[in-house]
This record gives C-alpha cells, structure tokens and sequence, in this order.
C-alpha cells in the first residue's frame, strides 16, 4: 500500500488553523466565533446577541420610565418639543404682544402628548430589538458607546415613524392639541390679514411630534447603552456582565 505522505503536512496544517482560530476566537462546533473586546473569554456569537439586546431592552426600559411620564418632555431641555417652525414663528410675534397663549398652551398639550405616547411604544421598540441578528450584534458589541442605539435608529426609525403615528395621533387628541389646533385655525380665520395655518397644520404637528417623541427616546436608550458599557454598576444581569464586563 502506498504511504500518505501528505499526512504530517495536513496535521501541521490542521495546527496552524487550531492555532490561528484561539488568537482570534474560540471553537464551537467546528465555527470559530469570534471574542468580544472589553468583555470575559469564550464568549459566543449567541451571547453577544443576548447582551446588544439586553442593553437595548433595559434602554428602552430606562427611558420610558424617565420620559414617558408627566414633564419628561415638558420640562427636560435635552428633549423638550418646540412648536414646529411656522408655529414657533407666529408664537413669537404674538408673544411680543401678549397674545401667544393658545400657542403657549398648544406646545404643552403636544409635550404632554409625546409622554403619553412613548410608554405605549414599548412593544414597538420591544420587536425592533428582537429582530436584530446575530451578526449584526457581534459588530455592535465592538462599536462605540452608543454603537447598539445607533444602529437600532438607523434600522428602524422609518418603520417606528409609520407604528408611532397613530399612538401620537391618539395622544394629541386626548391632551386636547388637536382641538387647541383646530380652534386657533377658526380664530385666526376671522382675523382679516391673519396668517393662515394651511390644510396640513394638523399632520406636520403629529409628524413633529413622533420626530421628536422618538428622538428624545433614543436619546436616553443611548445613554442607558452608554452607561452600560462604562459602568459595572448598571449590568444588572449575567448576560450584561459576561459581554460587557
């Protein structure tokens, strides 16, 4: 029988790969997955996953419970929602003469609609987060302090726009916004020469509100992230600890 005389060189090779594999990762399976910088070895492509998504879930919880509530947007600066430009406009001419009330009292109303709105957003945010794969968490956990919020924004502000539409809707209407709206619109029609609010007054003031109702909750979910990953403190579950310890 004739003598494999490749076998030493396919060990040697086999080694070399073996060897190659546990500078840069670790062997599960036959797959070599990758570590992940800044957190404990061996750990699995599957643990980053469960870690981007526990960071993200516990942001998404944090920011609900500091924004979601009475004065998280009226009264928080990073996040408080101006009146949108042309209505910003005509409150500051009538404010200069003692007249901007109903504007003053129409970016309340729209404040106190986006802090009705974001907790109900929850599950929004909840199935974006779980819908995240794998590969793309493994890049996250490398990334930078708010690399999970950033990438959670980028993939899925447009469709969280389209779902959080109507939960604003639904919150201006019951803070009494939309009425305020609709009220100042006949006032100022009997106005001669008064500036007129144009047909869509009411869609781009719900638009303005979801744009900034979701950036402050993004906003504070980055922070959350943020703080995870600089402080041991805020990694209350294993998961936490394993990726980001």
């Amino acid at each position: 029988m004739t003598k494999d005389n490749s076998t030493p060189i396919k060990r040697r090779f086999f080694l070399m790969l073996g060897g190659a594999a546990v500078m840069t990762g670790c062997v599960t399976d036959g797959m070599v997955l990758p570590s992940i910088p800044g957190g404990a070895g061996g750990l699995t492509e599957a643990d980053a996953a469960a870690g981007i998504r526990a960071a993200l879930n516990n942001g998404v919880g944090s920011a609900i419970s500091l924004i979601g509530v009475r004065d998280g947007f009226l009264r928080n600066p990073q996040i408080h929602i101006p009146l949108p430009g042309f209505l910003q406009d005509m409150q500051s001419s009538l404010s200069r003469l003692g007249l901007s009330g109903p504007l003053d009292t129409l970016e309340t109303q729209l404040n106190r609609g986006a802090e009705t709105a974001v907790p109900r957003a929850r599950s929004i945010f909840v199935n974006a987060i779980s819908s995240m794969s794998i590969r793309d968490a493994v890049g996250v956990v490398r990334g930078g302090e708010n690399a999970a919020t950033t990438y959670l924004k980028d993939r899925t502000f447009s469709p969280l726009t389209n779902l959080f539409t109507p939960i604003m809707s639904n919150a201006l209407q019951e803070t009494g916004a939309v009425k305020t709206l609709d009220s100042l619109d006949a006032r100022l029609r009997s106005i001669p020469l008064a500036p007129r609010l144009g047909a869509d007054a009411k869609t781009d003031l719900i638009r303005h509100g979801v744009q900034f109702g979701l950036d402050g909750m993004f906003l504070y979910i980055a922070k959350e992230e943020a703080a995870i990953r600089s402080n041991p403190a805020k990694r209350t579950s294993e998961i936490l600890r394993r990726v980001f310890g």
